[in-house]
């Protein structure tokens, strides 16, 4: 897989950095982009000239905003189409992120919404432009994510705020973000390129192997987490076939106010 459709790949002084690049759907992912986004980050795990991968989204309007609604019915799958317990490899993608040796920051500039804001919590640190805009919409339109979009979630901002932030679906600026330590720092959007090539080409300074070994022990502390999400993308999988789960996929397609209740 030399070319992508879905994103771009580029590797600049050490810092590789992958862009989910759908801006016409405000970089929402397919089953495609999780498949090239596995492959792009399994390549920079393993080239020994990458110290740091950076992974952001094309424009100004969106870092990601999740599952693409419109891709739903593609492929074989129940779900999206393609592998994956729901049609979509996103748990081997969450995993990767984690597995990787080097550190990932997110790069977000606009919305990280949805599985987006869950890509953004993954990475091992978040660099914001002073217009992004953080937030959960699954239960607004018949999904969750079941494992390290909550518990983990949970781990990084407290169990309150992760409970606010998913049951009731809010928005929230970048300087909110911060505040709750969702994201590592917050820059003026033109300043955003420039402030994460200094962070890229300040770890590139230290050791890369005291780096990894850190990151595994991070890791440990929350491997639980996968097994959470593994059990509970199987019961997602099986949500995804209900009239309710349906019901959230197809107001939004037609742009009007879910019922969930009619079931």
């Amino acid at each position: 897989m030399g070319d992508y459709r879905d994103i771009l790949y580029e590797v600049e002084a050490g810092a590789a950095t992958i862009t989910i690049n759908r801006p016409e759907v405000m970089n929402a992912f397919r089953a495609q982009t999780v498949e090239e986004m596995i492959h792009a980050f399994t390549r920079a795990g393993a080239d020994r000239n990458v110290g740091v991968i950076v992974l952001t989204g094309a424009g100004s309007r969106a870092f990601c905003t999740g599952g693409d609604q419109s891709a739903h019915g593609e492929g074989d799958g129940d779900g999206y189409g393609g592998r994956g317990v729901i049609g979509v490899p996103v748990e081997d993608l969450q995993s990767l992120i984690r597995d990787v040796p080097q550190p990932v920051i997110a790069k977000v500039r606009g919305y990280a919404i949805g599985g987006g804001n869950v890509l953004a919590t993954l990475c091992d640190m978040t660099i914001a432009s002073e217009n992004a805009v953080f937030g959960q919409v699954g239960p607004k339109v018949g999904s969750v994510d079941p494992g390290f979009g909550t518990a983990y979630l949970a781990r990084i901002v407290g169990e309150k705020k992760a409970r606010e932030i998913w049951y009731m679906c809010r928005r929230y600026k970048a300087q909110d973000a911060l505040a709750m330590g969702l994201v590592n720092a917050v820059v003026p959007d033109d300043q955003l390129d420039a402030e994460v090539r200094r962070w890229c080409d300040e770890i590139m300074g230290h050791s890369p192997t005291a780096i990894a070994i850190a990151k595994r022990s991070f890791n440990a502390d929350s491997e639980n987490i996968r097994g959470i999400g593994a059990l509970g993308m199987q019961a997602l999988s099986l949500y995804y076939r209900t009239e309710e789960s349906k019901e959230g996929g197809r107001a939004f397609r037609e742009k009007r106010k879910p019922d969930f209740r009619q079931w």
